[in-house]
């Protein structure tokens, strides 16, 4: 569909359905014309064709994928006539990083019940390991079970209660005790808490000296299929440089399949369903399984390396010293494992070269308009798949105070299987944004949805998050999933065919024949939010009941001082 026949399409809708939340920035702050000639989906296409085609192999981090895509991304927001915003006015930041590439097989046997199997890495087990050294060798290391590996004392819940984990691998799993428990619990029901994420899990063990963690997949409570876990572990991995990196990480850590785990505990006299139901109620006791030890070895070639966030800026007309950020994450996992068609490039067109593409077009419309009041700055993310390491860097190194940055709108994974009724962000944000957005979308007569997958966890997988630890409001906006041909059931459908077959892995690929009216009218929408928020006044804000709500209200006294400094006595 073209991008005239989509704007018709859009005024010909009815009102939207949803009334504007109180506590939003309000349509009256924005224009009704987009500059530049509206956001054009050709543009989109051309960008994503780039981005996602196989000269860029996808777009891993200290690549040739990188240099190309960083290349490609400032030429771009060069054209568009943004300022660069990167490191000694040039238009990246550095962002140094430890990586680490399994070198070699992985040797792994599994001893239990009198019987020693050996579990192939990529198909039983997916390890890997972020711990200073040259590679792995435990020998005869102990299996213990700790239900989910969650210590919550605001929710008295400690999966580790008289459990001694030192020098031991840790079998725990997936998601958090409520997913599957028949009632609500204390974890809030099947919405996914940060409890639930596999980054958790490995930093508790860590801190009780447990020589690994084992998680058990489940694709459905872990949201992906094995095929995912595989993909990610498949080549080198990063973590930021950290000086306590000795203790913060564990030797191994991975994943098992579920018919591995299922086989361990009957060795171990034991049935996993049994013990899995166990672990979902209060009062939990885990323990050793019984006489199952763990042999694996592999080497690791480690070495310090640069990848980088591109930046670009373009300067507030009035309250330049004030930020508005539009972000998304630029990498995606390069060459992996061949499928079956013999395609190990995984070019990443929906994670995340959609987004890329939506913030170029943003940055040519906005360079093309008036000036907004605050500040835009424009990130591309690296090494968003390592564990938003990208964002981490850039909060721990801000190249614009975070106490001014008055709102992160980091864009992920829009959907090119035609146009929504509605929008949506990621998770249960609890912040003014959220509101904002449904306003921003019923200029264009869309509704704003709400999370329909709060178990999937996408809050704590997404770049903004990193910038919600800081206190910075901060959403991650995606597709909605009222097709206007499909209703719901087709964005559902849709949605679980690409999670299924093509995340993460090769099929994630650029095709011309895409409809992109779909992220044509999203992008739209996040012009509509940008523009409101860099225009206006007001500072969006954590809801009262927000965790990330304390650290905005210190940020909110830090930008206020200068102010009370200045006036006389």
């Amino acid at each position: 569909m073209s991008a005239l026949a989509c704007a018709l399409l859009l005024a010909a809708c009815p009102p939207s359905r949803a009334e504007v939340p109180a506590g939003s920035a309000g349509p009256a702050t924005a224009s009704a014309v987009v500059p530049g000639g509206g956001i054009q989906g050709h543009h989109l296409a051309r960008h994503l064709s780039v981005l996602a085609s196989d000269d860029f192999q996808g777009r891993a981090p200290t690549t040739e994928g990188e240099d190309r895509t960083v290349a490609y991304l400032s030429g771009q927001f060069a054209q568009a006539g943004l300022e660069p915003g990167g490191d000694a006015g040039g238009w990246t930041q550095a962002v140094t990083l430890e990586r680490s590439t399994i070198d070699g097989p992985v040797t792994a046997r599994l001893h239990a019940g009198g019987a020693t199997r050996t579990l192939a890495n990529g198909d039983d087990i997916a390890v890997e390991t972020l711990r200073p050294g040259t590679g792995v060798d435990l020998s005869a290391a102990p299996l213990v079970f700790a239900g989910y590996g969650i210590t919550a004392p605001e929710l008295d819940w400690d999966d580790y209660a008289g459990l001694d984990v030192a020098g031991k691998i840790v079998v725990v799993l997936i998601n958090d005790p409520d997913f599957d428990a028949a009632e609500p619990g204390p974890f809030g029901g099947r919405a996914l808490t940060l409890y639930g994420r596999w980054t958790y899990k490995y930093e508790e063990a860590a801190k009780r000296g447990a020589a690994g963690v084992l998680i058990v997949h489940e694709t459905e409570p872990a949201s992906y299929p094995w095929a995912t876990v595989r993909n990610g572990r498949a080549g080198p991995q990063y973590d930021i440089v950290r000086a306590n990196a000795e203790a913060h990480h564990l030797p191994v850590r991975g994943w098992m399949q579920r018919h591995v785990a299922e086989r361990l505990f009957q060795d171990a006299g034991l049935d996993f369903d049994a013990e899995k139901r166990r672990a979902q109620q209060h009062g939990f006791r885990g323990g050793a399984l019984g006489d199952a030890t763990l042999d694996i070895a592999f080497e690791v070639k480690r070495e310090r390396v640069a990848s980088h966030n591109v930046v670009g800026v373009l300067p507030g007309a009035s309250r330049p010293d004030e930020t508005v950020v539009v972000s998304g994450h630029w990498d995606s996992f390069g060459i992996g494992e061949p499928d079956a068609a013999g395609d190990a490039i995984i070019n990443g067109a929906v994670d995340n070269a959609t987004a890329i593409a939506s913030m170029l077009e943003l940055a040519r419309v906005f360079a093309a308009g008036p000036r907004p009041a605050r500040t835009l700055q424009f990130i591309a993310l690296t090494a968003e798949e390592n564990g938003l390491l990208g964002a981490t860097y850039y909060v721990a190194h801000p190249l614009r105070p975070l106490e001014t940055t008055a709102a992160v709108l980091n864009m992920e994974m829009w959907s090119p299987d035609g146009e929504t009724r509605d929008i949506s962000s990621w998770g249960k944000g609890r912040v003014s944004l959220e509101r904002d957005l449904a306003t921003a979308a019923a200029i264009d007569r869309r509704d704003w949805s709400p999370d329909p997958n709060l178990e999937a966890g996408l809050f704590y997988r997404a770049d903004h998050f990193a910038f919600a630890q800081a206190g910075v409001p901060a959403i991650t906006i995606g597709p909605g999933m009222d097709q206007l041909d499909g209703g719901v059931e087709g964005g559902k459908a849709a949605r679980a065919d690409y999670f299924s077959h093509r995340y993460h892995q090769p099929g994630d690929a650029f095709d011309a024949s895409w409809d992109m009216a779909g992220p044509t009218a999203d992008t739209r929408t996040v012009y509509r939010l940008a523009e409101m928020l860099a225009n206006g006044e007001h500072w969006p804000r954590w809801d009262a009941d927000s965790e990330f709500n304390a650290r905005r209200v210190t940020s909110d006294a830090a930008r206020a001082a200068p102010a009370r400094r200045s006036t006389p006595d």
